[in-house]
């Protein structure tokens, strides 16, 4: 028996150590309620969450609760000096502000955010689970200047960069502006979620450093991105702010470059098992910065009922 089948029978989602990409079946359940409890979406939602790997939500927030998420991010773009500059990222090759992580500890309006029962709720039934947030961060994909997000699987980077032992957390993404079919928007593959592509190429030391600007490790070779877009194809939501999009952390999804003069800009939470808690990373390196992957600072939530102002 090789070494790596000793090591794939002990992780069945080991990846970045083999010279060719494959891609294996998922191991894990999408979905965790326990059949027959009700929760707070419709046996249709959660079937095609389930089927998909994702799930579309308009008009969970009001137009007030919008309008004081963006009047938000737009203060913290502009109060970058009160803010941890580690979580601060700049888009690649320019200074324009790509992302703020570690925004549920750096703005009591999207710590709320974080708590309230309408996200918590449906991340604590999908997941069959309490949970904690395991990362968050605001994306303003600045107008012409906003670069892309190659595609990727969020869940390799976190099993093998963080240690998140097995697929069972979840994102959760609220648009704050619109999205259009021309500024960028969030495309995932249908059904991806249910396939696992073990990636190659050995991780460099503070991977994260360069990744969060440009990832080049940890992302699918165009193979295999290819077999997974004609088994599912490719679906780009699209709409006012407002929209919710829930997806496992299994999808394969990404968004284009945005060279129109329109920014896309959305508030990003992924939940977490509390049963799935971080240990030492799968890809034997050093664990990311608490910013990028909560360990130490774990906090189990409780749902905070109530509009958020």
């Amino acid at each position: 028996m090789s070494a790596l089948t000793k090591r794939i029978e002990r992780d069945p989602y080991v990846s970045r150590v083999a010279s060719v990409p494959e891609i294996v079946d998922r191991v894990d359940p999408v979905v965790y309620a326990r059949p027959g409890t009700t929760g707070p979406l419709t046996p249709e939602q959660v079937a095609q969450y389930d089927r998909q790997g994702f799930l579309e939500i308009d008009g969970l927030f009001d137009a007030e609760e919008l309008a004081a998420m963006l009047t938000e991010l737009e203060r913290l773009q502009r109060a970058q000096a009160e803010l941890d500059p580690e979580t601060l990222i700049l888009e690649p090759q320019g200074q324009e502000l790509r992302s703020i992580f570690a925004i549920h500890t750096q703005s009591r309006l999207f710590a709320r955010l974080a708590r309230d029962e309408r996200l918590v709720g449906i991340a604590r039934y999908l997941l069959g689970d309490d949970v904690y947030v395991h990362q968050s961060r605001l994306n303003y994909k600045p107008g012409f200047f906003g670069k892309e997000f190659y595609w990727h699987s969020d869940f390799e980077t976190w099993h093998i960069e963080d240690g998140m032992p097995r697929m069972r957390a979840l994102s959760c993404s609220l648009t704050l502006t619109r999205n259009t079919e021309y500024n960028g928007p969030l495309m995932l593959i249908p059904g991806s979620h249910r396939r696992y592509v073990r990636c190659v190429g050995e991780t460099p030391d503070e991977h994260y450093k360069q990744s969060l600007r440009k990832q080049e490790y940890g992302v699918p070779d165009p193979d295999s991105l290819r077999a997974l877009y004609e088994e599912g194809g490719i679906v780009a939501p699209t709409g006012e702010a407002g929209k919710l999009i829930i997806f496992d952390c299994n999808v394969m999804h990404g968004s284009n470059s945005n060279i129109s003069p329109l920014p896309r800009s959305n508030v990003f939470l992924v939940y977490n098992s509390v049963s799935n808690r971080l240990v030492a990373p799968f890809g034997n390196k050093p664990p990311r910065p608490e910013f990028l992957a909560t360990r130490r600072s774990y906090e189990v939530l409780e749902p905070v009922s109530g509009r958020l102002v």
